[in-house]
């Protein structure tokens, strides 16, 4: 018994080695792009395909104006380039992950392929939200579907970096490190997508009735986000170091008004 639970604790310790073992980081980096380009080169490639008007019906039906036949396809329109905004963006936050990422492992080799597996669905989802007819069941259930791969494509992008924070000496950059620089920044940073994206599933169930229009809006929404979080962390950070400066002039005045006491003032 003794020998089969030395042998099971072995194998745990091999296990655990293995995840945890150096995977490339460009050989991650590079199959991310790639991915990344497919998919994007996926939505335009449906654009052109589908939702291009017919030159015979747009002489016959918007009297030859190229404008109005175009306008007639305008929530398609929308719905590429708010995919294409997710998923620039989503290539953004990974790819200043692992501007800050020195030694990807194993593990985090998995949840990045998981991630990817998300974000290869958004042309599914861009058809989804592109497709039904407006405010119709299908179409809120298309919009729930879009945000549902938003959520995971994001939540294992945040998985990765918290794996790294788990042995973030040998494998964050000391800027994205706990306490480091970058640390509050890229927290927010990556927590942006699942939070919004769940928000948004939540509140399409809620109010089924504005759901195209709450989708849309987080769509819009998100690009400036990103560049608020920017600002509100390096305004709390300049808030936090002078108010942590403050109170150490105030050590630093009290005890200077200590040494400049006699003995006897002192103990008084």
């Amino acid at each position: 018994g003794q020998g089969i639970e030395e042998e099971e604790h072995h194998s745990l310790e091999t296990f655990n080695f293995y995840l945890s073992e150096p995977l490339s980081k460009e050989r991650v980096e590079a199959f991310s792009d790639g991915v990344y380009a497919i998919v994007a080169t996926l939505l335009i490639l449906d654009i052109c395909e589908d939702n291009v008007p017919d030159p015979r019906e747009v002489v016959e039906k918007f009297h030859g104006s190229l404008l109005e036949a175009l306008s007639e396809y305008g929530p398609n329109y929308l719905a590429y380039f708010g995919s294409f905004v997710t998923i620039g963006l989503l290539w953004f936050v990974h790819h200043s992950l692992f501007l800050y990422v020195t030694k990807a492992t194993r593990i985090m080799g998995l949840l990045n392929v998981l991630s990817l597996a998300f974000i290869g669905g958004l042309p599914l989802a861009y058809q989804l939200t592109s497709e039904f007819a407006e405010k119709s069941h299908n179409e809120i259930e298309a919009i729930q579907v879009s945000c549902v791969i938003t959520f995971f494509a994001s939540i294992f992008q945040f998985a990765i970096w918290t794996t790294a924070l788990l042995h973030e000496r040998e494998t964050l950059h000391p800027f994205a490190r706990y306490g480091g620089k970058e640390h509050a920044f890229m927290f927010a940073k990556l927590a942006l997508y699942p939070c919004v994206s769940l928000g948004t599933f939540f509140l399409t169930c809620l109010l089924s009735e504005f759901s195209t229009a709450i989708f849309h809006l987080m769509q819009i929404v998100i690009p400036f986000a990103f560049l608020a979080l920017r600002i509100f962390v390096r305004i709390s950070l300049t808030v936090i170091k002078s108010v942590m400066s403050l109170s150490r002039q105030k050590v630093v005045l009290l005890e200077e008004e200590e040494a400049c006491l006699s003995p006897s003032e002192t103990l008084s």
